[in-house]
């Protein structure tokens, strides 16, 4: 068995097929994002301009996050000393938790290290608890969500992406005398586009399900207090468990689940990725709990976010480049092949200074890769010009389609 033939192998494929991934060496300036500097194919750092980090609102250089965080090092150290049940219940997590429950309107909440082992902990393990249990998974959740659905060995049905009538034929083709489940996300994140949460929520409670809905793209983003689409539309207290992340609008790192006590309480007791594994560092968690705090309260980065979103949008579409049609703050640019991306990427970062990844299957679907833009509050006009100018210069070099104005 020649075992390095077979990884050379794997990886000749990736290179052929033009998806092989490569990660940009680079360094982002405190207090000055979305500005940064790359060590990628030249002598010493070079100055660059970030477009596609999920830190929405540069949260993740805010002065009150780092000064939290500057302050808990300090007073506590750096690690939590292990899992919460032998290191320590520390009390930042239990002050964190508090706030996440709070935002969005349940009676606990429970952390995790990040947000793809909140999803796939929680969804196998309430799988796994509720005897015969059937998931319905919308076919464009998250690689967490589907691996905490395989995970669990329950019986599983995918819908079509936000089709309600595809739903509830399976809904209604089913047992109405077995625990099911409705596994959704709000903001999905490549083609930027909303799940109709109510609707769900309406069959949900027809043919009796619990509902799974993962706000990661969407808290902090949306609603007064961040709260997420749930909040922005009225519908977070319909939904049973809503799942986030720590590391996109709040800038950290970690993942969390908000519901009922007693649902906490069960996964608290019986997930594995939970329990057996070293909690969130106290120094993060309370970068996030300032993070969570000022989002509660202030509107400033959601809406500049917005604005700028809105501007990039239209200025792409001005310009007849292949912008497609998105309701959220995600920018995704069309381009269809994945060779092309990356030298569109490639381009952007060695020749303009402009960093945006390009996003290839099984991200996305194979003839929809693209790059996707996340413009926040620190990117202005003049940096979205500037982009739109350099794109343009590329389209024309690399002799790709624009879009006629109607």
């Amino acid at each position: 068995m020649n075992y390095d033939q077979i990884f050379d192998k794997a990886i000749t494929r990736l290179h052929e097929e033009g998806r092989y991934r490569v990660f940009v060496d680079i360094l982002r300036n405190k207090g000055k994002f979305p500005n940064a500097r790359c060590f990628a194919g030249h002598n010493g750092p070079r100055p660059i301009t970030v477009w596609c980090s999920n830190d929405y609102l540069s949260m993740g250089q805010h002065p009150k996050v780092i000064a939290a965080m500057e302050t808990a090092l300090h007073d506590v150290g750096a690690g939590s000393g292990g899992t919460r049940n032998i290191g320590g219940n520390t009390h930042l997590h239990v002050e964190l938790e508090n706030e996440l429950a709070d935002l969005h309107g349940k009676d606990g909440a429970l952390l995790f290290t990040s947000g793809y082992v909140s999803n796939e902990a929680s969804l196998s393990t309430l799988a796994k608890i509720l005897p015969g249990c059937i998931i319905y998974s919308d076919e464009l959740n998250h690689a967490s969500m589907i691996a905490g659905i395989r995970n669990s060995g329950c019986e599983k049905h995918v819908f079509k992406h936000n089709d309600m009538e595809h739903l509830e034929q399976l809904l209604a083709a089913s047992d109405p005398n077995v625990p099911k489940l409705i596994a959704f996300e709000s903001v999905y994140s490549m083609d930027g586009d909303i799940a109709p949460i109510a609707e769900i929520c309406d069959l949900a409670d027809k043919y009796n399900a619990l509902t799974y809905c993962d706000e990661v793209h969407a808290v902090g983003m949306y609603g007064p207090r961040g709260g997420g689409i749930t909040e922005r539309d009225g519908t977070a207290s319909r939904v049973t468990i809503i799942e986030g992340t720590l590391g996109k609008a709040f800038g950290v790192m970690g993942g969390y689940i908000t519901a009922d006590r007693k649902i906490i309480d069960v996964i608290r007791s019986y997930a594995p990725g939970f329990i057996f594994t070293t909690s969130l560092s106290p120094v993060l968690v309370a970068g996030v709990l300032a993070a969570v705090k000022h989002l509660k309260s202030s509107n400033e980065e959601r809406d500049s976010q917005q604005r700028h979103a809105a501007y990039l949008k239209k200025s792409f579409a001005d310009a007849g480049l292949p912008v497609m049609h998105s309701v959220t703050h995600i920018v995704p640019l069309m381009i269809g092949d994945p060779v092309k991306a990356k030298r569109i990427s490639d381009i952007l970062l060695a020749e303009y200074g402009v960093y945006v990844q390009p996003i290839n299957y099984p991200t996305v679907p194979r003839g929809t890769e693209r790059l996707r833009f996340t413009p926040g509050p620190s990117h202005d006009e003049a940096m979205m010009d500037q982009l739109t100018k350099a794109l343009l210069e590329i389209w024309n070099r690399e002799e790709l389609a624009l879009i006629k104005a109607a």
